[in-house]
């Protein structure tokens, strides 16, 4: 029996028999009257009286990065690469590129209507503008799209997420180069001309702010930049470097979408959206200054993103502690970045406090403008703000979910948002046996809580995307944290379902 809410059709969730409250929930596929083809999931909660609703979203499905799983047949050197050449970190392994037709027929089977995932800009170009373009890797990808569409399962494709040729990194420093822009403009080209036949949703690039914040602020990913304060990098500068890497990856975006509009739309019919890493955050106490600090930590993590993108420029907050170090868009730029997003994507996983640090004492790291002058912590007067998971600094929040999507709702005009990532990570669990990794009762009760405060938010949310999949690596952490709704034996590749699945 199914048991994750958003995939199945006409099946009540309801585990009280495992000794976990669990939200009764039933969703079901309800086909549209005007046309036969097209149908939407609908959510039916009642597990309260004044909290009972029905709500209506047009795409349920599964997010991952394919980088994550696929093996480097016919792939360029990428930035992660060296790192996954060291053996005491545990990488990837090489499982999606000989399955992935068993893999979609799994996805199939869970009744899902649309599958996010990410082309490898190593795989397309492995040189960048330097080579040519990978006929093997476009026909890879053009099979899974394929594939997809045959199983009625609608592909949603980001052109870009964290890792890129390292030849790029080599002549240009990568994104703290304008040229990067070219390189992206000219991968994101290739991808609208051999894909856009049969990819109508389009995300350019996966989280811009987590990408500068985690590659040239913290330096924890390649190309691991970052000042003494932040970490043990070789080179790199905290409060400038990140400023410069943005700006480049949002014109780089904008250039792309306005090529999108102008010369594939009309014949395409697709659209064009950015992702975010969305969390909620809350006052750590009811003080003006730390309401404030709340609002200034969306506009430096979420803001920083989706108001140039909406809006043409950065936000106020933004330009008022960045100053001069802030590069400004010229009119050009403004007009072609304002509305370059025909959707919102929320990759939101928990909610944390935001303390101010103007008026009172932070750490080193967070007391400075690069980070809004802002403190985020996940306890108040020692009580966490909701359980730990196995990511760090993500704790299950449910509430945050219908907080986030109504801020952006309110910010942004209520443009059409896509929940694009939404997923519980396991605790480190390489001493656990498969039948505990498979029986994730917290991940099921966390989907079905989040999914409840989604289906409240009074917005033009259009499709929610649970991360992941299977289990993959993730990043740094490898497999020491779990997303996915399918276990995966490291040694033998098998799938097997879990609770959640």
């Amino acid at each position: 029996m199914m048991r994750f809410p958003f995939l199945v059709q006409k099946i009540r969730l309801e585990c009280g028999y495992l000794g976990v409250l669990v939200v009764p929930l039933v969703v079901r596929l309800e086909k549209s009257p005007s046309s036969p083809t097209e149908s939407s999931c609908v959510f039916e909660l009642g597990f309260h009286p004044h909290l009972s609703f029905t709500s209506k979203i047009n795409h349920c499905g599964l997010s991952s990065n394919l980088l994550l799983y696929e093996s480097t047949e016919s792939k360029g050197d990428g930035k992660f690469d060296a790192l996954e050449a060291d053996e005491t970190l545990p990488f990837r392994l090489p499982v999606g590129t000989a399955q992935f037709g068993p893999d979609i027929e799994l996805m199939h089977s869970l009744g899902i209507q649309a599958y996010k995932f990410t082309v490898s800009w190593a795989i397309i170009l492995p040189r960048g503008r330097f080579g040519k373009v990978n006929p093997a890797g476009i026909m890879f990808y053009n099979k899974i799209i394929d594939n997809l569409i045959f199983k009625g399962i609608e592909p949603f494709v980001t052109i870009h997420h964290v890792d890129l040729p390292q030849e790029l990194e080599d002549i240009y420093g990568s994104w703290l180069n304008p040229e990067m822009q070219e390189e992206f403009l000219y991968l994101a080209e290739i991808c609208f001309k051999s894909f856009g036949d049969q990819v109508k949703y389009w995300i350019t690039i996966n989280e811009p702010k987590l990408i500068a914040e985690y590659a040239y602020l913290l330096g924890i990913i390649p190309p691991s930049r970052c000042s003494e304060i932040f970490g043990n990098c070789l080179d790199g500068n905290s409060d400038v470097e990140p400023i410069i890497v943005m700006h480049n990856m949002l014109l780089a975006h904008g250039r792309a979408a306005k090529l999108y509009h102008e010369h594939f739309k009309p014949t395409q019919g697709g659209s064009v959206g950015l992702t975010v890493h969305s969390y909620m955050y809350e006052p750590l106490t009811d003080s003006e200054l730390d309401r404030d600090a709340a609002k200034r930590a969306f506009a430096f993590h979420s803001g920083w993103t989706l108001d140039p993108s909406i809006f043409g420029d950065y936000p106020e907050e933004v330009k008022e502690y960045l100053g001069s170090e802030l590069p400004s868009f010229s009119v050009d730029e403004k007009n072609f970045m304002k509305n370059s997003i025909d959707f919102i994507g929320i990759n939101h996983y928990s909610t944390m406090y935001a303390k101010d640090c103007t008026n009172s004492s932070c750490s080193a790291t967070r007391n400075r403008a690069i980070q809004g002058f802002v403190e985020i912590v996940g306890e108040r007067d020692g009580v966490l703000i909701g359980e730990l998971t196995g990511a760090v600094g993500s704790y299950v929040v449910p509430r945050g979910m219908e907080e986030i999507v109504n801020v952006i709702k309110t910010r942004y005009n209520n443009t059409p948002m896509f929940v694009t990532e939404n997923g519980y990570s396991s605790p480190n669990v390489q001493v656990q046996r498969v039948d505990e990794l498979t029986n994730d009762v917290k991940r099921v009760e966390y989907l079905s809580k989040y999914l409840a405060y989604l289906a409240k938010a009074g917005a033009d949310v259009r499709g929610y995307f649970a991360w992941s999949f299977m289990d993959s690596y993730e990043w740094l952490k490898g497999y020491n944290v779990r997303f996915g709704l399918y276990y995966v034996d490291r040694q033998t590749l098998t799938r097997t379902p879990k609770l959640s699945a």
